[in-house]
């Protein structure tokens, strides 16, 4: 019991309440395969079967059935004793999650307002939203659509946002139009869904050739190396912004249209600690358009900051 973790239970009444894993691991936000592993360890540790499950069903055993209420209630009051040790701590710690990214002077904007911890592990976007909806966080730094924010009960706030720019070979280093450059794609959905969520649409979008890859080098080393092979500039991720470019390569500028990457600060939709809503403004307070919303500017459609239409 001693190793069971909070977010292993939230995982079993995810399930519980879907009876079918791949709705429970999108509603999570975590990959399939990954919530399987959590729930037999799960299983392992309490020593109980939680689920029958065959290819096409997935049901409560008796002992699965009886432990989900108590499960429910343990979370409840987890949730209560977090919240009463940080009103007697007489300042509230607030947990930040973030994916690569985090702004300025980060410490002295929010000192006065509350105790921002930022956690240790590093995830991409889909999974920094998931733990903010469970619990796990209170804040992230993370990329997100609209229809994660309706889905996990978040509200967000534009916090920064990323130029995306192209990497390539020779010395040109003149403009290029979106539509001429490639785009990586990634198979490892774990790891990259929100970047290829958001590198599909902008194929679509603006023509740019969508290029998939199985190596992880959306950014990084490798990811030199894959515009070496390639035979035309080839968009650098969020990830990569701050890579220093190879001499044998050179950053040419994406226009028409100019392609942003935004970053918003997320939270629970009903989130009522005035510590938290208090490190939004302080981290939000003075942020601006950040050039996203120029005539030439490209974000998704579902982008919580695209204009209407």
């Amino acid at each position: 019991m001693a190793r069971v973790e909070l977010r292993q239970l939230r995982y079993f009444v995810a399930v519980a309440e879907e009876l079918n894993f791949g709705r429970a691991a999108e509603r999570l936000l975590i990959a399939g395969p990954s919530l399987s592993q959590q729930i037999k360890a799960l299983e392992r540790d309490l020593g109980v079967r939680l689920f029958d499950r065959d290819r096409r069903s997935v049901s409560l055993t008796a002992a699965g059935a009886d432990l989900l209420p108590h499960t429910r209630a343990l979370l409840e009051r987890a949730d209560d004793l977090e919240r009463r040790a940080g009103r007697l701590s007489g300042s509230q710690p607030v947990r930040l999650g973030y994916v690569n990214w985090l702004p300025a002077e980060l410490a002295s904007r929010t000192a006065s307002v509350a105790q921002v911890r930022v956690d240790a592990w590093v995830a991409p976007s889909h999974t920094q939203a998931a733990r903010v909806a469970d619990g796990s966080l209170d804040l992230a730094v993370c990329w997100v659509r609209d229809e994660d924010l309706k889905r996990l009960g978040l509200r967000a706030r534009l916090i920064g946002a990323d130029r995306l720019y192209a990497v390539a070979k020779g010395t040109d280093t003149t403009e290029v139009a979106a539509g001429e450059a490639d785009v990586l794609i990634d198979d490892d959905i774990t790891s990259w869904q929100s970047w290829n969520v958001y590198a599909e649409e902008l194929a679509r979008s603006t023509g740019a050739r969508p290029v998939r890859i199985s190596d992880g080098a959306v950014t990084g080393p490798a990811f030199f190396d894959h515009v070496r092979r390639c035979t035309r500039p080839v968009l650098n991720s969020p990830k990569g912004q701050g890579d220093p470019i190879p001499s044998d390569l050179v950053r040419r500028e994406i226009v028409a249209p100019k392609v942003y990457w935004t970053w918003s600060l997320v939270w629970r939709e009903k989130e009522d600690r005035s510590a938290v809503l208090a490190t939004v403004d302080a981290l939000c307070e003075g942020v601006g358009d950040l050039g996203i919303h120029a005539p030439d500017a490209w974000l998704p459609a579902d982008d919580p900051y695209a204009p209407p239409g």
